[in-house]
């Protein structure tokens, strides 16, 4: 590969784990995003459905699209599938919205076996989390805003904050790295405390802990580039545009701050491609994994790394997507001998309706998303008839 978009265009090598039935089942389930009013009622719909039983509706359709099972068990097929087209697995536990301790403790839990799960297997090379699985959101409110917290409050933060770091110290143990992924920006400010933290802490051979940069922020370029400049140990950063667009512009609106998300996607496009340009030129300390579905990139990228010398399965720098997402990408860099893995979540299928909801909304809010994905599988199916009509 030498950096050119039309390179992710070759679909016989990014849909070949998908039969033709497979790839209609796909190609009508991308269609069905297009309907506001199916994103908007259903969530209500999907959990009326599982319970009166029709749970192997949900599991059959978007759950199988985007999931790579209820348990960790249950996503070995997905490794193994991933895994024969030599791209990686990031087991993702994405049961969200459920705030008490007894839930944080759950969440705790899980994530230590998905390191244990990565530990040795070359096949999973990261794990994840998100802060708000193991802490309650308003502390990190709080805690971002610099407010005073009641003495339940401080309690509170020290057990969640004792979770945050005994993830960080069994990743380091076992050799994992992990991601801290990013969330809404009212909250990120205590989130990078602890990122930076750990960092400093476990960083000190290798990036172990990643933070996660998200760039649709106009003032993320600048925190990365600080961030490169004060530390001493290595750095880990995961590299998005980020997720929660809509939700960021209408609380700014709302209380009267300025909103944190770029002017436009030219300068989200632009901060996006000098972080990763600015992560490459510092690769004696900084590793990446840019988490993009933006072709032009995953092209940036390419030749970054070809005009450093780098060979493309460095370890210091990883391409990532969504399962069930941008195969045409991963799946072509996985050819090209590069580094790439995929987001499974993972988690029973009434748990995870929150999460599977809120990112076909982000995915058919990206403009050309849906169409991209549409046209691509529309082109590999017309391939296959023609190379069966030929036969």
């Amino acid at each position: 590969m030498q950096g050119s978009v039309e390179e992710f265009s070759n679909t016989e090598i990014a849909f070949a784990h998908l039969s033709e039935a497979g790839l209609k089942r796909s190609r009508l389930l991308f269609k069905s995003f297009n309907f506001p009013g199916l994103l908007r009622f259903g969530p209500f719909l999907a959990n009326i459905a599982v319970s009166i039983g029709l749970k192997k509706l949900i599991r059959d359709t978007i759950f199988s699209q985007f999931c790579g099972g209820e348990d960790i068990v249950a996503c070995r097929k997905t490794i193994d599938r991933l895994a024969k087209a030599g791209i990686g697995t990031i087991l993702d536990y994405s049961v969200e919205g459920e705030e008490n301790e007894e839930n944080f403790n759950h969440t705790f839990q899980e994530i230590l076996e998905t390191i244990n799960a990565a530990a040795g297997n070359k096949h999973i090379p990261f794990s994840v989390f998100k802060t708000t699985g193991i802490i309650r959101f308003e502390l990190l409110r709080k805690q971002s805003s610099d407010e005073s917290l009641t003495e339940a409050e401080q309690d509170e933060w020290s057990r969640g904050t004792e979770r945050f770091n005994s993830i960080c110290s069994h990743a380091e143990k076992l050799d994992v790295r992990i991601f801290v992924d990013a969330e809404e920006s009212w909250i990120q400010d205590a989130i990078d405390r602890l990122a930076e933290k750990a960092m400093m802490k476990h960083n000190t051979r290798k990036a172990i802990v990643f933070n996660t940069i998200q760039l649709y922020r106009h003032d993320r370029i600048d925190y990365l580039k600080q961030q490169i400049v004060d530390a001493t140990w290595y750095l880990g950063f995961k590299l998005v545009r980020g997720a929660y667009m809509e939700k960021e512009s209408e609380r700014a609106k709302v209380m009267g701050y300025q909103d944190p998300i770029q002017p436009s996607k030219e300068a989200s496009d632009k901060d996006y491609n000098e972080a990763l340009k600015h992560c490459i030129h510092h690769s004696d300390k900084v590793s990446i994994c840019a988490g993009t579905h933006n072709e032009l990139s995953c092209a940036t990228l390419i030749k970054l790394m070809a005009e450093k010398n780098m060979d493309s399965n460095d370890e210091r720098v990883w391409f990532s997507q969504l399962l069930g997402m941008s195969d045409h990408i991963s799946y072509n860099l996985s050819h090209a001998g590069f580094n790439v893995c995929k987001y499974v979540p993972y988690g029973p299928v009434k748990s995870v309706i929150p999460y599977l909801t809120r990112r076909a909304r982000e995915n058919s809010s990206v403009a050309g998303q849906m169409g991209r994905e549409l046209s691509l599988i529309e082109t590999e199916l017309k391939r296959r008839s023609r190379k069966g009509a030929s036969v």
